[in-house]
């Protein structure tokens, strides 16, 4: 088969991202030479590869600051109301395509860099990821940093500066080994650090009541220093701010302790402060209760907040007021989205500054809280929610504790009286639990801080009404609400598979990138030959394109024209790779029980990392490399199956792995994954799903059709009733031939001959205590991959099935879901207006 074309080649035939006009290309080769020659200047003569990706992303950075400037001169004299986005998690991946994209300069930088003899697909590999995320939540929030940007809302996302973001994954001897992100290395060309509006913020210490109000003194104060990214709309010149805050120790911090004793140890010391920013936490769904983690949340919630109100005091409309101490507008005025419960403190926060500081009425103060902030919940796993011991807060936090108790008092005092002598209801509703450790709900803090609180798929957002905050709901329903998640199509259609956005841009236009459910418009040529054959045609190319970059960069080689069989996403028993394991085992024994079988062949890659210290996931990457090296080096096998763990897996790698996908793998136990958003990348990159009814799997098949996906397995209901009635592995395992061969093979040593008890651990929770129960669903499973194998060797209508999951993806584009939240939470309205570029007058 033909070589793939290289993105290069392919971009000079490309519709999508606009021609580039000469004078375009003249300019970015002349800003590019401009900044390579003042890099260069400086120390050296020969220019680097990493030169060269530096000059080119301080040229497109040019293209973005009259904008950014622009766009927040725009906002201050229209004052609208401004959304904050609160995460401790931004997963932004690589900046400089993005921003090509949505500045509409990809061509032209493309021209001007060949013209200079360099590749630009080369230099964007130079980019270190921003892995400020763990997974799905911190990838949320970067889709919906760029579709609030792409929709002219006045947003702006606050989070941690991490010094160190997620691992690196290495894979030695099949096991998992964490290598610190040290992804600042080299500098960060799209920050810009602002240290004129460095914020104090306080901890320790202690409170006192006086006459004149309360007061928490003796602190011991953090600096936070904000460094600002900007976010680029879709070619509508609005360029939104991420803040992300980094935590520097005061100049005279811990000298005054010393004295004149050991100044040497006190400036040493300052570490201890700085160390708040410096690694971000690797759990995913997953609670540690640890002091600097609370540290981290607080210190976020105390900077952004300090900002939020120094931005609503110092705006041109703010207040009547000429000192604008009026607080009333301020839900007007002031939107705050709270991702998951991580900045919760956000809440008692918010209380302190009006009361203690501002001095607004306790009443007054609660209810602009309320109106002011909303929460997103995003798991329902009952390891996941933060219950923080009373005791640290009491240490840390003395004044926020102070206001949790007299909040919860409030809330309980109304419970109370709705339900007299309902003890139970009261222990069930508080706040603070009691117990051996007496600890603080955060969860249950952010449904009552709150004036919305929200699901992130229909599913969830019902288990969550009707499970997980049962009683608050039959308090306040009107305060629940769904949003299902969704995706940015920039990044994940247009960046990472321009050939597809090219095929369909030719027969519906470009309307789709910003309006995602115009793809319906494809129902149309769900028959026309020659768009099922340019269909097929870009996933072979990008199938190719994939499995070259496996050769080069990890040595494997696999057979292009096999099923890509793909499961990327965080390693996690709920997310059951383990299901995945049991399949390419059963696969595995049916080739070698009848070699000369003719068999659809399989490329089976899975890839994620797994917390460092969640010991059963990393087991679970032992057990798949260990199959992988079985099976990959069985010759009676050849190149029917390979198994491949997918090393490092992070977003940069997702660009290049779902595009090549035809099988996505979305099979955890249903009423286990909130949403999830991976399922949606593959859907509408065109490969096929096989999936349990849960999280937005559900949306996606009533999208599509049922049958246009692989549904099979327990729905909710048959789990909870296999729950009631008792789930026993050992009657799967001894009723199910095919199970009980994989079990004992894993169990005996098959696939670890040199440490036969390798995965007793394994076997042993699948069968005594699997609470996500892999076996129930075994059969199930089996026979719908029977399915897909099926389907896969008749190519025509496995594409016309792709087809139809393209065109019904448009519900879950990120912009539908922000519009959504923007009308339903936020109260205020997108604009389609674009702002005028900096050359022309601003109005």
């Amino acid at each position: 088969m033909a070589a793939p074309l290289s993105d290069g080649e392919r971009r000079k035939q490309i519709s999508v991202r606009g021609i580039a006009g000469l004078g375009d290309v003249a300019e970015v080769r002349k800003s590019f030479n401009r900044h390579l020659h003042f890099t260069l200047v400086k120390d050296r003569n020969v220019a680097t590869p990493r030169d060269y990706y530096f000059a080119l992303a301080h040229t497109v950075r040019d293209h973005l600051v009259g904008r950014w400037i622009r766009t927040q001169q725009h906002y201050y004299e229209r004052d609208p109301k401004r959304i904050y986005y609160l995460s401790l998690e931004f997963y932004m991946g690589r900046t400089l395509q993005n921003t090509m994209v949505n500045l509409g300069l990809q061509n032209a930088c493309d021209e001007a860099i060949y013209q200079l003899g360099l590749d630009l697909e080369e230099l964007e590999e130079i980019e270190e990821d921003a892995g400020l995320g763990n997974g799905g939540l911190g990838r949320l929030a970067a889709c919906f940093l760029d579709s609030m940007a792409t929709l002219g809302l006045a947003a702006y996302g606050y989070g941690i500066r991490y010094e160190f973001g997620i691992f690196n994954q290495k894979i030695v001897d099949g096991w998992q080994v964490e290598e610190a992100d040290d992804w600042l290395r080299y500098g960060n060309p799209w920050e810009k650090a602002r240290p004129e509006y460095m914020l104090p913020v306080h901890f320790y210490g202690r409170v006192e009541h006086t006459p004149d109000g309360v007061k928490w003194i003796d602190t011991q104060v953090v600096l936070a220093m904000p460094y600002d990214t900007p976010v680029p709309g879709y070619k509508n010149n609005t360029v939104n701010t991420m803040r992300l805050w980094s935590a520097k120790a005061p100049n005279d911090f811990n000298l005054q302790e010393f004295n004149m004793g050991d100044y040497i140890e006190a400036v040493l010391d300052r570490n201890l402060a700085e160390n708040i920013s410096r690694v971000l936490y690797p759990n995913d769904n997953f609670f540690e209760g640890k002091e600097l983690r609370l540290k981290q949340e607080y210190f976020v919630v105390a900077a952004t907040l300090q900002d939020i109100i120094r931005r609503f005091k110092s705006s041109k409309f703010g207040c009547r007021d000429p000192v604008r101490t009026c607080f009333e507008t301020f839900p007007d005025k002031v939107a705050i989205q709270l991702n998951d419960t991580h900045p919760a403190l956000s809440i008692p926060e918010l209380m302190r500054i009006l009361v203690d500081v501002e001095k607004v009425d306790w009443d007054k103060a609660w209810e602009i809280t309320k109106r002011t902030c909303a929460y997103t919940n995003h798991t329902v796993l009952p390891e996941a929610l933060e219950r923080w011991p009373v005791s640290m807060f009491e240490k840390l936090l003395p004044r926020h504790l102070e206001i949790i108790y007299a909040l919860n008092q409030m809330h309980l005092d109304r419970v109370a009286a709705l339900y007299p002598g309902d003890v139970d209801r009261l222990r069930r509703m508080s706040v603070i639990e009691e117990g051996d450790c007496k600890r603080i709900n955060m969860a249950h803090l952010c449904v009552i801080g709150s004036h919305a609180v929200n699901g992130v798929a229909r599913i969830h957002s019902r288990i969550v009404s009707n499970s997980v905050f049962k009683d608050f709901y039959e308090l306040e329903p009107e305060k629940f609400q769904n949003k299902t998640n969704g995706i940015t199509p920039r990044r994940w259609l247009l960046l990472c598979n321009p050939g597809l956005a090219d095929v369909i841009a030719e027969k519906i236009g470009e309307g789709f990138i910003t309006d995602l459910s115009q793809l319906k418009k494809l129902l149309e040529f769900i028959d026309n030959e020659t768009f099922i054959r340019d269909v097929a045609k870009v996933k072979q190319e990008n199938k190719l394109k994939f499995a070259a970059y496996l050769e080069e960069q990890y040595k494997v080689k696999i057979n292009p024209m096999s099923m890509f069989d793909v499961q990327v996403k965080r390693i996690h028993e709920y997310k059951r790779q383990l299901l995945n394991c049991l399949h390419a085992i059963t696969l595995y024994n049916r080739i070698r029980c009848n070699p000369s079988k003719s068999f659809v062949p399989r490329t089976i890659m899975i890839g994620g990392k797994a917390a460092p210290g969640y010991h059963m996931a990393k087991m679970i990457i032992k057990l798949i490399t260990s199959i992988g090296e079985v099976i990959n080096n069985d010759p009676y096998v050849g190149d029917k199956l390979k198994v491949i763990f997918l090393e490092n897996y992070r977003v940069s790698l997702a660009e290049k792995v779902i595009p090549a996908a035809d099988l996505s793998q979305q099979i955890s136990t249903a009423g286990t994954e909130a949403s999830g958003t991976g399922n949606m990348k593959f859907m509408v990159n065109g490969a096929l799903t096989i999936g349990t009814m849960d999280g937005a799997n559900v949306e996606m098949a009533e999208e599509a059709g049922e049958e246009n996906l692989f549904i099979f397995g327990m729905r909710v209901e048959d789990v909870e009733a296999l729950d009631r009635k008792g789930y026993n592995a050992r009657e799967y395992y001894e009723s199910l031939p095919e199970l009980r061969q994989a079990i004992d093979q894993i169990s005996s040593g098959f696939f670890s001959p040199r440490d036969p008890g390798c995965f007793r651990d394994v076997v042993n929770m699948l069968m005594y205590h699997d609470r996500f129960k892999v076996f129930a669903d075994y059969e199930a499973y089996i026979k719908c991959q029977g399915q897909v194998d099926q389907l896969f060797m008749d190519p025509r209508e496995w594409t016309r099935k792709v087809i139809r999951n393209i065109a019904c993806s448009g519900k879950f584009s990120s912009d539908r879901t922000i519009t959504e939240y923007a009308r339903e939470i936020w109260g205020v309205e997108p604009s389609a207006t674009a702002i005028p570029p900096p050359n022309l007058p601003r109005n």
